[in-house]
């Protein structure tokens, strides 16, 4: 995971400027003390100037833009009428959280004169947030004051909301093969795709990959076989397999860097010999998510971009389909036919030789394993008639022995009765296509939702 870039956009009024000139000297130590503590949370953070007109704040968000900032953090210094900051905040596709804060802890102790002029910026933020929401602009905002110990806390979970959707938007999803034919749950046309959420389609031939394979006598494949016999528990692989998977996993490498991509999916039905593909590479799928790479199979590139989204800032994300209920139990199993973020498997991962009869090239190499024990989020990212639905779970993933060997597992344990999930699933419109997300991240994950502007459900 890359650091966030965050633009703090500092706010004020140009009538204080004329009237009040040496005030603004005095909220120097106020913002450096936030910059501070949101670099010391790991965030790269690139101050604007004090911004009072519309020009000032236009060309300080153009700077963020230029410079690769991923989400804007405003801090009101005083009051800042917001017809000057508006425009630059609606033109700019950056997502907004708003930090509303003072310098004084205390206030209503030792007061002095100048006491007000220093900390009445929350009737600025009160005044443009009336107006964001009018421009439909989304954004999100923590009030509180920094020397409160969850303060920083609280904005850092904003700001990695802002972020996923931020990622999202800015999406670049490589495509080989087009959509599963008939799979109508997923599919959203790229026109619309990009519209409505801002991916981007990358769409490629499958030939034209295939000529990024390296010789099979690569110094590259020797190291990248050597690294996964000390990666993978690997007992039972044919060599010639091996081989095929890496090289075509080293295309499909070179694929996504040339072209940009943060996520990439694959329709195997569209798979042939004369494609020039040895292999399906769900090998480099698992690995790919595994660098933060999204994913999403069966050409599904909507979930493949919300995929990359959560893993910019959780990389502890697989994609994922729910397979079979055990209705005794009450757990759910997760599984696909070859593909799953390996660093998350308990234990350590199998590699073997997979024959799949659907696939009309040669056997695979697939990395196996089951998901690890912990706390998750079970996400699902769907189209409506109008829109998109979030469903988001709280879900437990349990370590369960059993006799699936040779495949990809995972056993979800809900709250309630899976009969009782399974029907508001579907209720609710939920694709078979998902992401678990590891980690206490609910309320990040439901934020957003809330800046995607989607109906969220909540099961």
């Amino acid at each position: 995971m890359t650091k966030i870039k965050v633009g703090l956009l500092l706010l004020y009024l140009k009538l204080y400027d004329d009237t009040m000139p040496d005030l603004r000297i005095e909220f120097e130590p106020f913002i450096k003390d936030i910059k501070m503590n949101l670099e010391q949370k790991g965030l790269e953070i690139y101050l604007s100037p004090v911004c009072r007109l519309d020009g000032e704040f236009k060309k300080a968000v153009k700077e963020f833009e230029k410079s690769g900032v991923n989400v804007i953090v405003t801090l009101h210094l005083a009051y800042s009428p917001s017809l000057e900051c508006i425009n630059a905040l609606t033109e700019t596709r950056l997502p907004v959280v708003v930090l509303d804060t003072t310098m004084k802890y205390h206030f209503s102790d030792k007061l002095i004169s100048n006491d007000i002029m220093r900390n009445h910026g929350i009737h600025g933020v009160q005044d443009m947030c009336n107006i964001l929401l009018r421009n439909k602009k989304k954004f999100l905002i923590t009030a509180g004051h920094i020397s409160e110990p969850d303060l920083i806390e609280h904005v850092i979970k904003k700001i990695n909301s802002a972020m996923i959707y931020s990622s999202l938007v800015t999406s670049r999803v490589g495509s080989l093969g087009g959509p599963f034919y008939g799979m109508g749950d997923f599919f959203v046309s790229e026109d619309r795709l990009t519209k409505d959420l801002g991916i981007k389609t990358v769409k490629s031939d499958f030939i034209d990959v295939a000529h990024m394979m390296p010789d099979k006598s690569s110094t590259l494949l020797k190291d990248e076989i050597k690294s996964d016999f000390n990666y993978f528990d690997i007992k039972e692989l044919d060599p010639d397999v091996h081989l095929n998977s890496a090289r075509i996993g080293f295309a499909i490498r070179s694929w996504i860097e040339e072209n940009k991509l943060n996520a990439f999916t694959i329709n195997f039905t569209n798979l042939s010999f004369e494609s020039g593909f040895p292999t399906i590479p769900f090998l480099e799928a698992s690995k790919a998510m595994a660098r933060g790479i999204g994913y999403a199979g069966e050409g599904d590139v909507m979930t493949a971009g919300v995929v990359g989204a959560l893993m910019s800032v959780y990389p502890e994300t697989s994609f994922t389909e729910m397979f079979c209920p055990d209705w005794k139990e009450n757990l759910i199993l997760l599984s696909h036919m070859g593909e799953l973020n390996v660093n998350l498997v308990s234990g350590k991962p199998k590699l073997i030789s997979k024959n799949l009869p659907f696939i009309q090239v040669g056997d695979p190499a697939v990395a196996i394993g089951q998901f690890k024990d912990g706390q998750a989020v079970l996400v699902n990212f769907s189209p409506t008639l109008k829109g998109y639905t979030l469903i988001l779970s709280r879900v437990r993933v349990v370590d369960l022995k059993h006799d699936l060997k040779d495949s990809v597992t995972g056993w979800i344990k809900l709250a309630m009765p899976i009969g009782d999930f399974l029907a508001e699933y579907s209720r609710s419109g939920g694709s078979h296509h998902s992401a678990i997300v590891y980690g206490n991240v609910y309320d990040e994950l439901l934020d957003f939702g809330k800046m995607m502007g989607c109906k969220i459900t909540e099961i």
